[in-house]
């Protein structure tokens, strides 16, 4: 495993996860944070929405701290898929090809050589105690935890996270796309959220987390919905996802647990 870090922050940190290529929201954040914070990605700048060069640009000019996600790795090897987990078969496999197939066009050597080089955990000190960050899981950079994991998987890859980088006092996680904080028996798993995707609760907000004098709070993040949905328009990426972020609901529940999927009658 790359493990990188940090050192100790003493500063307002704005932790975040999922550009997803959705520039208007990156925009957004990055016009918003508290003037010296620290940024932390969790990884998948690029992903399902139509400015991918732009955002990994606008995320490379800002200076975030960027955990490798499986879009990132997949990109930087020349790869055919996103290698996102998702079951084969399933309609999240099949929405996926449009997407990852246009960023792949998109994105040139330069930022692929800067993807390869982001590190799979990140490590920091900050009010007294230590935070380990990573994608979606230490064992499987795609695996999907969700609140109401078994509380076996957040054990085992706490474990693998301390055997990588050290013991940690809370671990921040991205992937899943919801946000949400968990008590384990170590300490805190933090997940943030997207900032390019609303968490499939009906509202066009996304999320973003801050950090601040050791006190964890999670935002939500309003951008320019109708000009990202038009650039998605614009790159002929209508598979249902662009609906998204105008709904608020994602366009498939085959990966989301039961106790998290929305009855259609719910979503109107």
């Amino acid at each position: 495993m790359n493990c990188a870090h940090l050192g100790v922050i003493d500063g307002p940190i704005v932790v975040f996860g999922g550009p997803y290529s959705n520039f208007q929201a990156t925009q957004a954040l990055l016009q918003q944070v508290p003037i010296g914070a620290t940024l932390i990605c969790t990884g998948d700048v690029v992903a399902y929405c139509g400015q991918p060069a732009e955002t990994v640009s606008a995320i490379r000019t800002a200076g975030v701290h960027v955990v490798s996600g499986n879009c990132e790795i997949q990109l930087a090897a020349g790869e055919a898929d996103c290698g996102c987990g998702f079951e084969e078969g399933s309609t999240c496999d099949a929405l996926s090809a449009a997407w990852f197939g246009f960023a792949d066009t998109q994105i040139d050597q330069d930022a692929r050589r800067w993807m390869q080089q982001c590190p799979d955990i990140l490590t920091f000190d900050h009010a007294g105690a230590r935070y380990g960050v990573i994608h979606g899981g230490v064992s499987d950079v795609a695996r999907f935890i969700w609140p109401s994991s078994p509380d076996t998987v957040f054990a085992e890859e706490w474990a693998l996270l301390e055997n990588a980088a050290g013991p940690v006092d809370h671990v921040i996680a991205g992937h899943s796309g919801i946000p949400f904080e968990k008590r384990c028996a170590a300490g805190m798993w933090l997940n943030a959220g997207v900032i390019g995707m609303p968490p499939h609760d009906g509202a066009q907000e996304t999320r973003f987390a801050v950090i601040e004098e050791g006190a964890y709070r999670l935002e939500r993040l309003t951008y320019d919905v109708n000009k990202a949905v038009s650039a998605m328009r614009a790159a002929g990426l209508t598979q249902g996802y662009h609906t998204g972020l105008e709904t608020g609901y994602w366009p498939s529940e085959d990966v989301l647990p039961s106790d998290l999927r929305v009855p259609s009658l719910a979503r109107g």
